[in-house]
């Protein structure tokens, strides 16, 4: 009988592996910590979402829309559904179906994934993770430069160099409009240059032509009409105003004009947080202001403003750091040989987690137990910082061998590199050698009580 054959994960999927995880786990305690110091709260939403949602949040003639989306219909009852391409919509959704800005103004964040159908290619998948924010009911420039210092905070806490701040305005309907009429036939006189996907969007969608990333349209798309010089006063001081504050935090940014959104909800400032080290994907962090959205939605006119940044992308950037040293998986490891030993180690590894410590206990595989070589060696992968061993011997005193496995370790419990330590004081020994070291490796201790 032949062996059936392997499944692989969907093109574009990814698994995040064990090794991959304490990265992520970096990133997003990093991030929620940040968020919490500034007082954003976390919200869920479903991954599957009416597909009207998307529709009309993101632009029926969009991309996204009318190729990326994964849609279906429910077998069930005939929905037509949506796996969410992007989190702004379903956050919006919320506020509304729940009145969250009943009694004020909100700040709010979340993370997940979300899916669209597009090319694979590095830091950016069919399946993607996004960590994003939304401040809804606020409607001054503050919040704005809040978001983007939050964001700065973040790079500099994660040790991300080499990612610069782009700034813009694209001001109120109105105004890009007007712009809007200018552009389209600035670019008709140039349309000899347009390349087809310029040409599908030059009455649709042309703002998003100024983002073209193609060589040959550079010098014409540098020519064209600019937003900018479109803004009327109320959007001249918005955006001076975010200006004003960035300037006396000392936050570096560049104002590109030709930074654009192509979705009518946006408006006055949009930002991106960009960098040369990934290539053609460089934007690891975009974001603006959306005053229209809540409206369009069926809400009461409410101003708002977020932003959401691709995880995968910034892990590439955290790997390329050299320096992140993987968190090691565990405080103590329990080596034992021998039946009434494995009972011990089990009594003794819940009272060590009781105590609020990360515990591996030795277990058999198809090979075996495994020697105490075998399962010190296991230990020493472990990164643990000490080895609780327990053998005949131990049963027969009721003493554990408590073995330090790390230098630093070594030098807080004194010079002895092991100790007896009856079974009744194991959980206090280990506990006052892992507190004394945490006051000073902090990072590579587990113990929270």
């Amino acid at each position: 009988m032949s062996k059936p054959e392997k499944i692989v994960a969907v093109k574009g999927m990814n698994d995040i592996l064990p090794q991959d995880a304490p990265m992520w786990e970096l990133f997003e305690n990093t991030a929620e910590t940040i968020l919490k110091s500034y007082g954003y709260q976390k919200i869920v939403t479903p991954i599957v979402e009416d597909t009207s949602l998307f529709a009309r949040a993101i632009g029926a003639v969009t991309d996204i829309v009318e190729k990326e989306m994964y849609s279906f219909e429910d077998s069930m009852n005939g929905d037509q559904l949506t796996l969410r391409p992007e989190g702004t919509a379903g956050v919006v959704r919320a506020v509304l179906e729940h009145n969250l800005v009943y009694d004020g103004p909100k700040r709010l964040w979340y993370k997940g994934p979300m899916f669209r159908h597009e090319r694979p290619q590095r830091g950016r998948y069919r399946q993607f993770f996004q960590f994003g924010a939304e401040a809804v009911g606020f409607s001054g420039p503050d919040i704005d430069a809040e978001l983007i210092m939050l964001c700065r905070r973040l790079w500099d806490d994660l040790g991300l160099q080499n990612v610069r701040l782009e700034l813009n305005s694209i001001g109120n309907a109105d105004e890009r409009l007007r712009h809007r009429a200018d552009l389209i036939a600035y670019l008709e006189k140039h349309e000899d240059i347009l390349d087809l996907e310029a040409k599908r969007r030059l009455h649709s969608n042309p703002l998003r032509i100024l983002d073209t990333k193609n060589p040959a349209m550079q010098d014409m798309v540098n020519g064209a009409p600019k937003l900018l010089d479109y803004l009327g006063e109320e959007s001249l001081a918005h955006l001076n105003g975010l200006r004003k504050i960035l300037d006396r935090n000392a936050v570096q940014y560049t104002i590109n004009p030709r930074l654009v959104r192509g979705l009518d909800y946006y408006n006055r400032t949009v930002f991106e947080w960009v960098t040369d080290e990934l290539g053609s994907q460089g934007t690891i962090c975009a974001g603006g202001r959306y005053d229209p959205l809540i409206e369009q939605f069926g809400g009461k006119a409410t101003p708002a403003v977020g932003f959401a940044m691709g995880i995968e992308r910034i892990i590439e950037l955290m790997k390329g750091l050299g320096e992140t040293q993987t968190p090691s998986q565990c405080d103590v490891y329990l080596v034992h040989q021998g039946e009434d030993a494995q009972l011990q180690a089990f009594i003794l590894g819940e009272r060590l987690r009781d105590a609020g410590l990360d515990v591996v206990l030795h277990c058999a595989t198809p090979a075996g137990a495994g020697s105490f070589k075998s399962q010190m060696k296991k230990a020493d992968g472990s990164g643990a910082a000490f080895a609780v061993i327990i053998g005949e011997d131990e049963i027969a005193s009721n003493q554990a061998v408590v073995k330090a496995m790390r230098a630093d370790v070594d030098k807080a419990a004194g010079e002895q590199q092991q100790s007896k330590v009856a079974f009744e004081d194991v959980v206090d020994y280990v506990v006052d050698q892992i507190v004394g070291d945490h006051d000073h490796d902090h990072d590579h201790v587990h113990y929270h009580p």
